[in-house]
């Protein structure tokens, strides 16, 4: 099994997994909220260019060269970060970077390339298969599969994340394309160590999204090894994670990858 690994920087915690040890990584906690991630690049490679994204929970994936272009105008608002909620680098030293409070936080590495991708996963990005869609770019630049290392950071559990049936078939029209809604549901059940779990309240059930992703990553031909869930709950864990579910706050904490060659 992978390990997950608490490191301390200036007294305050942030995760790393062992599937990704060749990178300079890590999972922030929210001690080190307000901090920006050209902050907390200092924490893992101060040589590293910084990227970051405005997310919009679609599934668009960009490269630094794509941001650098869409904003050659300046600013430091919203505005100055281009809309998407996925990186992938391109050259050595590039530190990419999502923020999540609920959602998933994807970070993925390339033994071989040295190339990164971050990615933030809700359950819209997840339902337009955003991971696939950056594994897509990572092979468009040369990756093959098997020399992929992917880790998912601290999310809202299964267990905990109630969602409505509608956004349950959305989500799992992901993995099991049906037309009609109950048998994606059915599908869904069925599936050993199933992504969907029963809810008390009528119309709902309870989602797994890091689940999904897996589901969607290994039907790519992607072997369960390359993968690593993070056995943290952002809901659950407040004296490590926001929640926006539990706080209803717009707070984050950063997850961030830096490339290498």
């Amino acid at each position: 099994m992978h390990t997950w690994h608490w490191r301390n920087w200036q007294g305050m915690p942030y995760l790393t997994c062992s599937l990704l040890e060749p990178w300079q990584h890590g999972f922030f906690t929210h001690p080190f909220w307000p901090r920006s991630p050209q902050e907390l690049t200092q924490v893992l490679h101060p040589e590293a260019s910084v990227y970051r994204l405005k997310q919009v929970h679609g599934n668009t994936v960009l490269t630094p060269q794509e941001i650098d272009s869409q904003l050659s105008t300046g600013g430091d608002d919203d505005s100055a970060f281009a809309s998407a909620d996925g990186l992938v680098s391109e050259k050595p030293l590039q530190a990419v970077w999502v923020a999540s409070a609920d959602c998933t936080p994807v970070l993925i590495g390339d033994v071989k390339t040295g190339q990164v991708s971050a990615i933030h996963a809700g359950w819209r990005g997840t339902a337009k298969k955003i991971v696939p869609q950056a594994i897509a770019r990572l092979k468009a630049q040369g990756s093959k599969l098997e020399d992929l290392r992917i880790a998912m950071g601290p999310a809202i559990a299964g267990e905990v994340y109630q969602v409505s049936v509608d956004v349950a078939v959305e989500i799992g029209y992901s993995i099991v394309p049906h037309e009609d809604e109950q048998k994606i549901i059915d599908a869904l059940h069925e599936i050993p160590n199933s992504p969907l779990l029963r809810d008390p309240e009528p119309g709902k059930v309870r989602v797994d999204v890091r689940r999904v992703n897996a589901l969607q990553i290994e039907s790519l031909g992607i072997s369960g090894e390359q993968i690593a869930i993070a056995p943290y709950c952002t809901y659950q864990t407040p004296e490590h994670f926001f929640s926006y579910r539990r706080e209803q706050q717009k707070k984050v904490q950063w997850s961030g990858i830096v490339s290498f060659n």
